[in-house]
């Protein structure tokens, strides 16, 4: 009888060990192989026109904020815009004001896990501010811009001119090595910079025009128009470099046969990755099964 005490419960706890030991490996595999990590796919944007003007109406007692975006994108989710005018309210006697207007005009912003870029076209395009309702500040024929940002590489930002620009009337040819000084006596001055590129480790940003203006038309309605404005702007963020995946660990490849390779061995004993929680149950099956042979012989004795 009491052979059979010990018999029986050896026999199970053997048993169960074994399939503990068998079922536990792969689980342990699989739930490593779950975990991963979420990549940043980095940002991008890209606007044909914003404006940051103050306008002074009625002899500097109203003052106005002239602040007007044209095809303003960003993403992480790509966009693209092309509408072709810009228009604002209650600086005209209630009417609306044509701040732009363009027969192309593409703000496009993309964004992967490689790459972010975002890119500005604008041709043929006419500006105005109050008080100046039949002169424009600035016509251009066509500029472009934009920033590329590769992960692990350098960002780029570049800016195009082509074709002429006229300011408040007069055509002017622009300079890569400074400001350009436009001055209309009883009109004003416009201060222009062409082609204005900034990248850093990550970032990269281009503006294929920017202006700083000062206007005083001497209108009885507008005083004064004054602030800054930027044509075709393009920025993006390099997305993070993606993980490298680990090495191998596999425990079969880490006891090798002196002078026959891992592979031969294999095909010839049958192995596989399970190889290594058979044997453990096994050895743990050999260890319950002795020790429950001992302490049925000393219940005998």
């Amino acid at each position: 009888m009491n052979g059979n005490k010990f018999r029986m419960p050896a026999r199970r706890l053997a048993a169960t060990a074994a399939a503990t030991v068998l079922t536990a490996g792969p689980a342990v595999l699989a739930g490593a192989g779950s975990a991963h990590a979420t990549a940043d796919h980095g940002r991008a944007s890209a606007v044909v026109l914003r404006t940051g003007l103050d306008v002074s109406l009625l002899n500097k007692t109203v003052n106005v904020p002239l602040a007007v975006s044209l095809n303003e994108v960003q993403a992480p989710r790509s966009a693209q815009k092309t509408a072709l005018t810009a228009e604002l309210d209650g600086v005209d006697g209630g009417r609306p004001f044509s701040v732009l207007r363009a027969d192309v005009a593409t703000a496009r912003a993309t964004v992967s896990a490689a790459k972010a870029e975002g890119y500005t076209n604008l041709a043929h395009a006419k500006l105005h501010v109050p008080g100046l309702p039949l002169l424009s500040l600035i016509e251009v024929e066509q500029v472009t811009s934009r920033a590329t940002c590769v992960a692990g590489k350098k960002p780029v930002a570049s800016s195009n001119l082509l074709g002429s620009v006229t300011v408040l009337g007069k055509k002017v040819t622009l300079s890569a090595g400074g400001p350009t000084q436009v001055s209309v006596p009883g009109v004003g001055e416009v201060s222009l910079d062409l082609s204005t590129t900034r990248t850093t480790s990550r970032t990269a940003a281009a503006s294929a025009l920017e202006l700083k203006v000062s206007i005083n038309p001497l209108k009885l309605n507008v005083a004064e128009v004054e602030g800054t404005l930027t044509l075709a702007g393009a920025t993006c963020e390099s997305p993070a470099e993606p993980a490298k995946s680990a090495p191998s660990t596999d425990p079969v490849s880490d006891v090798k046969p002196q002078g026959a390779p891992a592979e031969a061995g294999l095909a010839e004993t049958g192995g596989s990755s399970t190889t290594p929680y058979i044997a453990g149950g096994a050895i743990v099956l050999l260890a319950v099964g002795g020790g429950g042979v001992l302490l049925a012989r000393r219940g005998r004795g």
